[in-house]
């Protein structure tokens, strides 16, 4: 079993962190985002971010349904940080409209009931 660079201690291959110390054990993460399958132009691609522990910066790269980099751009970690925080501002405000209508659902029926 491969040794945690930083603490010594056995870690498992399928670990992206040791579970000891926290130290990183690769030096990049890597998720693949599969397009929106609803606009005929990006069926087929995706969208892969890479994450550069050791360099500290974030790659994105648009995949082509070939298989090949169409475009690439890197962002500094803070940057990586603000669109996260923009992502989260966008999914907290399409999740909004769902929770008004769970809410105003439950009140039609606690009317019904009363």
């Amino acid at each position: 079993m491969p040794e945690c660079a930083q603490c010594g201690r056995a870690v498992e291959g399928r670990f992206r962190f040791c579970p000891w110390c926290a130290a990183p054990q690769r030096r990049k993460l890597v998720e693949f985002f599969p397009a929106y399958a609803a606009l005929r132009v990006d069926r087929g691609k995706a969208l892969r971010v890479s994450r550069y522990l050791q360099e500290h910066h974030v790659r994105f790269s648009v995949w082509s349904e070939t298989g090949v980099a169409e475009g690439v751009v890197s962002i500094s970690e803070d940057e990586a940080g603000r669109l996260a925080r923009f992502l989260g501002e966008e999914a907290d405000t399409l999740e909004l409209p769902r929770l008004r209508r769970r809410l105003a659902r439950r009140v039609a029926a606690a009317r019904r009931e009363a």
